[in-house]
């Protein structure tokens, strides 16, 4: 089996948009490079510049005839210090300084120095002896006294670092048990602006149990964007995407950055539609040796309930100043690829970076070089330790295909998934080449764009299974991605079309379509 030479590699690529590629030149190079979603981070910029950008992958998408997902990255309870004069101030190691709640405007002249924050309940809950870090962890500060209550809370720590400080740095309390809400007032208008401008995924930052993702699915059922509870997929249905079809329904992306959330892993997954690896504040409140253990056990627990999974944060960080990726971050990538990553996400790289488009390529071509390896070894090919959904036919016929493939030297697979059931089941298979989905539902398309090894494609409802084959062999034979008399392993439903209707396996070779079934 070989992977056509234009084809993009199976494993996703997400790119963050920002002042470095929000505009409609980079856009289109991004997705023509092989970008399938796009992510808007709420925690810079204003709604109007989110709108644009939402507004702007659509047109080039549609344009380009591609089905291109939209993220909207809420922010979360991120806790960072208040105010500092322009500059910054410097912090000596062993130098004791104060956090307190009011509103300051931290200089120099004071003495002690005073930080306020954006959060100032958190100051309740900081006890002494508990770590303090701020600026990703490159600041480390410890408690070393508490004074007053209520609106007087003062707590003391001492500086373990010598740093230079400067307004909004982030503030990470990986020893303090937090009683933060999963979602902020801002984050709430955030989730308002997704569902009023129809964004294809919302990600819940600093989640840390199954609770947090039940609290956005009851504010997206508030409004209209998820289905009633009597609606919930019937026990065993891994596939909310598939369930829901057109209907209102925006998957919720549990983004894995607390400890917290590491003991209760295998609820958050059961309960998210997808989950994200972020590496950055897991990084900082965890002992970085850790990272990537915890990487490799988040992947696999989603692997194994067959759910979408994301890995993110500095992949290809020396690309926002470098053309070119160091030899450690190719490897980074690969491993995420080989652990069994959907999608791989880039963040400032394109966001800020002065290389969007070449680091979008180097993930690229790392993820074509490492499923060819992958064709090279069949025994890689792994199954869902925990398939839910195996006693429904679908999931009973993507297994059917993976055992056909080790037998037939296919180039690719192709679906006809109305509301991309067929499609994520065929996904949680990691098949070694591409699966290329159909349906006559864009926004299932869209939903699509996060699946591991699927090319969504466009098609009205043909009349029958030959004229999907006739439309099928033309296709593919236009975009060169096989050749006339290659075999395709087909999966489709009769009769053609229904959704949720999904019965059907076959062996087709291209240009071979008789009249009569």
């Amino acid at each position: 089996m070989n992977i056509p030479d234009n084809c993009h590699s199976l494993t996703k690529i997400i790119a963050t948009l920002g002042p470095a590629s929000a505009n409609k030149e980079m856009v289109t190079e991004l997705i023509r490079t092989g970008v399938s979603v796009f992510r808007i981070n709420f925690s810079h910029g204003e709604f109007e510049s989110f709108g644009m950008m939402k507004q702007l992958v659509r047109e080039v998408s549609d344009s380009l005839g591609r089905h291109v997902g939209v993220m909207g990255d809420l922010s979360g309870p991120k806790v960072r210090i208040g105010k500092v004069v322009e500059g910054g101030v410097k912090l000596e190691h062993g130098q004791c300084v104060q956090f307190v709640k009011g509103t300051v405007l931290t200089d120099d002249s004071m003495d002690p120095l005073v930080f306020s924050t954006t959060c100032p309940e958190v100051l309740d809950e900081i006890q002494v002896g508990e770590q303090i870090l701020l600026d990703d962890g490159n600041v480390r500060l410890r408690c070393v006294a508490r004074d007053g209550n209520g609106d007087d809370t003062v707590v003391v720590a001492e500086a373990e670092v010598a740093a230079v400080l400067s307004s909004a740095k982030g503030v990470n309390l990986p020893d303090t048990d937090l009683s933060l809400p999963a979602l902020t007032e801002y984050d709430l208008q955030c989730l308002k602006f997704v569902v009023e401008n129809d964004f294809d995924f919302v990600s819940l930052s600093f989640v840390r149990n199954a609770d947090d993702i039940r609290l956005i699915k009851d504010h997206l059922r508030s409004m209209g964007a998820r289905p009633p509870r009597s609606e919930a997929p019937r026990d065993g249905e891994v596939s909310s995407f598939a369930y829901y079809g057109s209907r209102r329904f925006i998957p919720i992306i549990a983004k894995i950055e607390k400890p917290q959330a590491i003991t209760e892993l295998e609820a958050i997954v059961s309960e998210a539609d997808v989950v994200m690896v972020a590496r950055g504040d897991l990084g900082v409140e965890m002992d970085l040796a850790q990272v990537p253990v915890i990487q490799k056990q988040i992947i696999s627990e989603c692997n194994n309930q067959g759910k979408p999974v994301i890995v993110a944060t500095q992949m290809l960080q020396s690309m926002i100043d470098s053309p070119t990726a160091t030899r450690a971050e190719v490897s980074d990538v690969a491993n995420a690829i080989i652990d069994g990553a959907d999608a791989i996400m880039l963040s400032g790289e394109t966001a800020v970076g002065k290389w969007p488009v070449e680091a979008v390529k180097i993930f690229r071509r790392v993820g074509m070089r490492t499923h060819e390896h992958r064709l090279s070894d069949p025994g890689s090919w792994s199954l869902p330790a925990k398939p839910r959904a195996s006693k429904y036919r679908t999931m009973a016929l993507a297994r059917g295909v993976c055992a056909v493939l080790q037998d037939l030297d296919a180039p690719m697979v192709a679906i006809w998934s109305s509301h991309g059931g067929g499609a994520s089941y065929l996904s949680q298979l990691r098949l070694p080449l591409p699966t290329v989905a159909f349906s006559a539902d864009r926004t299932a398309l869209r939903r699509m764009s996060i699946m591991y090894g699927i090319w969504p494609m466009y098609k009205d409802l043909p009349d029958d299974t030959i004229t999907f084959l006739k439309d099928l062999d033309a296709l593919l034979l236009e975009h060169n991605w096989v050749n006339d008399g290659d075999p395709i392993v087909i999966v489709l439903g009769q009769p053609f079309g229904r959704p949720g209707l999904t019965n059907d396996l076959r062996i087709h070779y291209v240009g071979d379509v008789i009249d009569t079934l």
